[in-house]
């Protein structure tokens, strides 16, 4: 194929993820990079690859969770399949998981393609549990719940972070910490998706119920109150109607699941602020966790739809839609 036509397929073959890449993004799994770039001390050069590894990967997973979860909005826009159709957009999205791979390669590290092999199959199986909870009707444990977390949303800050330290000499376990952020990250992204005050009837508007979604506040109100069953029925509707979506959340307040979640929040980052302290400080991972902390610590407590699925985990991360 000549240089023209070989231009002409790959813009064809990409457009769906360029879409996405044209949305505004936060840029979150960057800045995580680069903070715990404070101690790995990475060369540049093998800094930027990594990231733009991780970027890819993210993003082709969320044109993936879109069509898993029928959404329809990402960030305020269209989802990709919206426009391209379901086939384009996961040939799109599969085609980036092996230009990611491809990059790996470019590192020249005989561990890399281990670590982004593993990784991978950490993010698909929680996936995988997440997307069969929520089409068997099956509350998890909060337990359970937490490990599928630490599959689905730690993959990628483990990919980062585990591509990384192979070309450091800093050699402190990080899991720890890594499995904190990766908790707080998911269920700070659940809070701010139901939490929000936008009643208006945006399609956006409590999304994870319309997806039927067990997340942190839902799981913790149907494990707390375990002779009523509205929030299990509301979620096999996936309804989008505003007033039932409405009273959903309502019931979440009455009965203690968003208070119990903003607990959570302030412990897990609490635990981040101890683990951040033992490996020796990070003022730019510090300033981080203050900046995410704040839509919880809000007097009104409060998000808008458009803070939610912006940290979690994508697809193959629900993660988190950013």
């Amino acid at each position: 194929m000549d240089g023209d036509k070989r231009a002409t397929s790959e813009r064809i073959l990409l457009e769906p993820y360029m879409y996405l890449l044209q949305l505004p993004g936060k840029q979150v799994r960057t800045k995580l990079s680069q903070a715990f770039n404070h101690w790995l001390n990475v060369p540049e050069d093998k800094l930027q690859v990594i990231i733009e590894v991780t970027e890819m990967l993210h993003n082709a997973s969320l044109l993936i969770d879109d069509i898993e979860d029928s959404s329809k909005l990402r960030r305020g826009f269209p989802v990709a399949h919206s426009i391209y159709g379901v086939p384009s957009v996961i040939n799109s999205a599969n085609y980036v998981y092996f230009l990611g791979l491809e990059k790996v390669l470019m590192l020249e590290h005989p561990e890399a393609v281990r670590v982004f092999t593993r990784q991978l199959l950490e993010l698909h199986r929680g996936q995988g549990l997440d997307i069969h909870w929520r089409d068997t009707y099956t509350c998890p444990s909060e337990a359970e719940y937490r490990a599928m977390v630490l599959q689905k949303t730690g993959g990628l800050f483990g990919l980062a972070v585990g591509l990384m330290q192979l070309f450091s000499d800093w050699k402190r376990d990080l899991k720890p910490l890594l499995d904190t952020l990766g908790l707080f990250f998911q269920i700070r992204d659940d809070y701010a998706n139901l939490n929000s005050k936008e009643y208006s009837a945006n399609k956006s508007f409590c999304e994870d119920l319309t997806e039927g979604k067990f997340s942190f506040p839902t799981i913790h109100a149907i494990w707390s109150r375990p002779e009523s069953t509205q929030v299990q029925n509301i979620l096999r509707q996936r309804t989008e109607n505003v007033d039932i979506k409405r009273y959903c959340v309502d019931y979440l307040e009455k009965v203690g699941s968003f208070a119990y979640t903003r607990q959570t929040l302030r412990d897990l980052e609490a635990e981040a602020y101890r683990l951040i302290a033992d490996l020796g400080g990070n003022p730019e991972l510090e300033a981080l966790m203050e900046h995410l902390s704040r839509m919880y610590k809000d007097p009104e407590g409060g998000a808008s739809a458009g803070q939610s699925k912006e940290l979690g985990g994508g697809a193959a991360a629900g993660q988190t839609k950013q």
